[in-house]
């Protein structure tokens, strides 16, 4: 379980049992999100390759499980899946199909201070985590946690810069602090590559790869890392 002095956002409070079912709702209603949730599968799926098939995954956060069936395809693949709501775990296990369940072992703890030992798993698979974070030290904190738990790799995605709609929000940022509204919905952020990228060596990893959602338009980036041997 999580630890009761573990460090947590304010992002984090907000998945309660309406928000967790909202959010297995959103991603399934209408076209547009129905291609984007097959662009995030398609890009996973390069990830993991990247990544070598790991046998033994950490999905973290699992939110409403809707990478349990990609993860399942692998027919010896053990996966295990975290998150630091109750209600969110509860509402994957409840909307996902009863034989991916079954393959999925589930438990409640935070990216800051994972309930598993060193060298746990063969990869960390970390979706939409790390936008949330805005402070350096608290990147760091999960970089260097995921460090501690993954004996080989790390997938994560993020909010990069470099790209078309980075240079929007940019902009929207920059309207809303001329207006005095600059801590208007503050809680998904944009990093400079060059930033992330020095973190990613700072807590030990090196980049095998990556693959952009929209290359040059979307902000979204997923990371293929890896531990030194």
């Amino acid at each position: 379980m999580t630890k009761p002095d573990t460090l947590e956002l304010d992002f984090s409070r907000k998945y309660d049992f309406a928000h967790s079912q909202q959010y297995l709702r959103k991603h399934r209603e209408g076209l547009a999100r129905r291609l984007s949730h097959w662009r995030d599968l398609q890009v996973a799926r390069q990830a993991l390759r990247l990544a070598g098939q790991p046998d033994l995954v950490l999905d973290l956060p699992c939110g409403a499980g809707r990478f349990w069936p990609l993860l399942a395809e692998r027919a010896d693949r053990v996966i295990l899946a975290a998150d630091n709501s109750a209600d969110m775990l509860a509402t994957a296990r409840a909307a996902q199909a009863a034989e991916v369940v079954a393959r999925v072992s589930s438990f409640q703890t935070s990216a800051f201070a994972i309930d598993l030992g060193a060298n746990a798993v063969d990869c960390i698979f970390c979706i939409r985590l790390l936008h949330h974070v805005e402070a350096a030290e608290h990147r760091l904190a999960i970089l260097r946690e995921f460090h501690r738990v993954s004996r080989d790799t790390v997938i994560l995605s993020l909010w990069v810069d470099g790209n078309y709609k980075a240079w929007k929000r940019r902009r929207l940022e920059r309207h809303r602090a001329l207006e005095g509204r600059a801590t208007q919905n503050r809680n998904r952020f944009v990093v400079a590559r060059r930033v992330i990228e020095r973190e990613f060596a700072e807590a030990g990893f090196r980049i095998v790869g990556h693959r952009d959602f929209l290359p040059g338009y979307a902000m979204w980036r997923t990371y293929v890392l890896r531990k030194p041997n």
